[in-house]
């Protein structure tokens, strides 16, 4: 049997999904006792550029649809480490993943309602789509490097006028160390699932986001918080865009109804400057970082996102990686302290060895 904080009804889990891409931090906030219509539905309907309704199923890995999927075993009896580990300014390794395909789907925040969502643009997993659970995931079929890794990973799909612009190519995908202590993180539970970023956030919102690292970047231009209005016309330059993932999980679910609070960034150590996870979320795992690039420069004046504005960019991930690989990259890379490709190699500690052979595969 599952332990959940408590069983929520359709109309509850609904409003939650609301609540949390507006930021609304408790149940309490999301119900006008005047009218009974949730004031975060009406807010996201008048939302410039994007609208968003409430989740009227649950997923088909949530046997109760009360918006919390238990992890099984969950991972219990864990204390934040606050170790500090042998030196290293490295502690990861890259998902090279390619742009596969695009839908107005969302299997995490509207699961199995398709075309519900604004567009998003799709990488690993090639079959995902409103209806994708953990099973029809895993060992499916990837444009990630390594055939190991048929997670799934998707953002808003970009636009210039009424045309879709793709990344061109493998797309960098960090997995990194995000607390001091790298020899603490382990892999991601297979079916993990989350949202990083709220496309109803606001421009002040975003910059002030904890996974906000360069904002949007072309040419000499960084730290926007909106897509430059313009963008050195030059091969070399393409429109860019970093952000990073929370990495410390409560240990209990996959998934819960705002797609987020199972998930926390690491906090400060006291007294010191080293990261390290929450005591409410004391399980380490590995940050991802989304490092983004769309083949576009110029007028930028039209260019927008699905989602709206360029401050509302987010993405989603949901884990369907063979464990075998991931432990073994994990345990290599990020708790060996190096900087490795998607081979898992140090191109600067060769000695070290390569966990992938040239075919991305375990030996």
């Amino acid at each position: 049997m599952r332990s959940s904080p408590r069983r929520l009804s359709a109309l509850l889990v609904g409003t939650a999904l609301i609540a949390s891409v507006l930021g609304i931090g408790t149940m309490a906030q999301a119900t006008d006792p005047e009218n009974g219509v949730p004031p975060a539905v009406a807010a996201a309907a008048n939302h410039v550029g994007h609208q968003m309704a409430a989740s009227t199923q649950a997923s088909g890995d949530d046997a109760d649809g009360d918006g919390y999927i238990p992890a099984d075993p969950p991972v219990t009896g864990v204390t934040p480490s606050t170790d500090t580990p042998p030196p290293a300014y490295h502690h990861e390794f890259q998902a090279g993943c390619s742009a596969g395909h695009t839908a107005p789907d969302d299997p995490i925040v509207y699961p199995g309602q398709f075309g519900k969502s604004h567009d998003h643009t799709f990488m690993g997993n090639t079959s995902t789509n409103a209806a994708s659970t953990t099973g029809s995931l895993y060992g499916g079929s990837t444009t990630c490097k390594a055939p190991a890794d048929a997670s799934a990973y998707w953002m808003p799909s970009l636009f210039k006028g009424d045309q879709k612009i793709l990344p061109v190519g493998p797309q960098v995908i960090y997995y990194k160390a995000g607390v001091t202590d790298y020899r603490s993180v382990r892999p991601f539970p297979r079916g993990l699932r989350f949202v990083v970023g709220n496309p109803m956030q606001t421009e002040q919102e975003f910059r002030g986001h904890k996974g906000f690292v360069e904002g949007w970047e072309c040419g000499d231009s960084f730290f926007n918080t909106d897509i430059p209005a313009h963008c050195p016309e030059r091969p070399d330059v393409q429109l860019n865009l970093r952000m990073q993932a929370p990495s410390c999980w409560n240990g209990l679910h996959l998934d819960t109804p705002d797609h987020k609070s199972h998930m926390a960034y690491p906090v400060v150590k006291p007294g010191t400057n080293d990261n390290m996870c929450p005591a409410s979320h004391p399980v380490a795992l590995p940050m991802i970082e989304f490092k983004m690039a769309w083949p576009v420069n110029g007028d930028m004046s039209q260019v927008r996102l699905a989602s709206g504005r360029g401050y509302s960019f987010h993405y989603d991930f949901f884990n369907a990686w063979e464990e075998r690989t991931l432990k073994a990259l994990v345990d290599h890379c990020i708790n060996g302290g190096l900087q490795c490709d998607t081979r898992g190699f140090d191109l600067y500690r060769p000695e070290r060895g390569t966990v992938l052979n040239a075919d991305h595969r375990l030996p």
